[in-house]
């Protein structure tokens, strides 16, 4: 072949990717700028129309009739993505994207304790999955194009793009990325999130204003809250397989939000608050402005595991981050570090332990809190990693390779 021909073919490559890349983070940018408008709509006006509450049951059943009707092969959310990915019999379904979209719209207007994240995930896997029979690609180029749906939906809903495009490809597992996928996904995470942003889209910013020179107490305290940040993070997590079993005995599926859906409003209710249900962004901000309650991030994990275990739709990074944050700031009561910097730590933390992705949340901590910050927030997030054991929110990334964790470590010397 001539170096003419060889050329030709380069620039032929790096057109068809260029393409690829603007047309899919420009849809998902637009589309994630729209699903954010939508959801602070929701969210306005369920707070100004207590009643909606009450709808929650039929909300649940609609939700799960119309999955269990035609999206049972979108049920399984990010973990789907994940499959994708890893073998050349799973597809992606396109209805996913605008399931998972109504789904979680619906549940946070009627009250639901969701997140956001799944649902972007999976409209940019979904939205992006095309391009691969459309552009008549490989396996392997098949795979990146997932990473690029993944990398444009976590950056353009958080704001976060090189924390974006890193989790397309730590969640994927890195042993499974190749090299010639890291460019397009952090091409994609970036366009995303500024096509997002020229939408007027504003993403919640956290301050933390004072953070203590670095010594080995503080280190070892940092350690310490990382520990427990982790243990919340297992916690979260078994509280997911907690109500799955106990739900998944009852055969008829759109049964399970409705039935759940009368405890969630009997709960709210009980409460006599609404801080507790969506998206809790408000909550997430005051733990950075002054310590949270102390039972305020108990509360939330148990409320978002069981909707989303029920067959609510939406995401649980931003409910994790309302548990991160809420505990960090309580820990004041005994770790000698500001609590804004906790709340931080906790915000990230949580996410690491719950997720399994402790190098996107270090990057997440130095995007969102800066890097003197980030020090810290990297302590935690690798011990809560350690210590959250072998469960995850994302199965699949699990069953992609085994970790090495202080659970498993305890558990086998137990039995020595």
């Amino acid at each position: 072949m001539s170096d003419s021909s060889v050329l030709l073919k380069s620039i032929n490559q790096i057109a068809k990717w260029l393409i690829i890349c603007l047309l899919i983070s420009g849809i998902v940018g637009s589309i994630t700028a729209f699903f954010l408008y939508s959801l602070d709509f929701v969210t306005n006006f369920r707070e100004t129309h207590f009643w909606i509450i009450y709808t929650l049951p039929l909300t649940g059943f609609f939700i799960g009739y119309i999955y269990y009707q035609y999206g049972d092969d979108a049920n399984k959310g990010n973990n789907t993505i994940i499959e994708a990915h890893h073998s050349s019999h799973q597809n992606i379904p396109f209805k996913m994207a605008p399931l998972v979209y109504i789904g979680t719209i619906l549940t946070h207007l009627a009250g639901g304790s969701a997140g956001r994240e799944g649902t972007a995930v999976q409209m940019g896997g979904a939205i992006a999955a095309p391009f691969a029979k459309w552009f008549k690609t490989n396996q392997e180029e098949k795979k990146t194009i997932i990473i690029m749906g993944v990398s444009a939906g976590f950056a353009a809903v958080f704001g976060t793009p090189w924390a974006g495009a890193i989790f397309a490809l730590e969640i994927m597992g890195f042993k499974n990325i190749r090299w010639q996928s890291i460019i397009p996904s952090i091409a994609a995470a970036l366009m995303a999130h500024y096509i997002c942003l020229s939408w007027s889209i504003q993403h919640s910013i956290y301050s933390v204003s004072i953070v203590p020179e670095l010594s080995l107490s503080l280190s070892m305290w940092a350690l310490l809250a990382g520990i427990l940040f982790g243990l919340t993070a297992l916690l979260f997590s078994l509280s997911n397989h907690f109500w799955e079993s106990i739900f998944n005995k009852i055969h008829y599926k759109p049964l399970r939000p409705f039935i759940g859906g009368i405890v969630i409003v009997l709960v709210i209710l009980f409460l006599g608050t609404t801080k507790y249900i969506g998206l809790g962004i408000p909550e997430i901000g005051n733990a950075f402005i002054s310590p949270s309650g102390h039972y305020d991030f108990i509360i939330k994990l148990l409320l978002t595991s069981f909707t989303l275990s029920i067959g609510f739709k939406g995401g649980e990074v931003t409910p994790l981050f309302f548990i991160g944050a809420t505990l960090g700031s309580t820990l004041i009561l005994f770790i000698p570090l500001p609590f804004a910097l906790l709340a931080a730590m906790g915000f990230v933390a949580v996410f690491a332990g719950a997720t399994h992705c402790v190098i996107v949340s270090i990057i997440l901590g130095i995007e969102l809190f800066g890097a003197k910050a980030g020090i810290y927030i990297g302590m935690a997030s690798i011990a809560a990693y350690f210590s959250s054991g072998p469960m995850g929110i994302y199965s699949a990334k699990i069953k992609s390779g085994a970790k090495f964790s202080l659970y498993n470590y305890f558990k086998k010397i137990s039995r020595i």
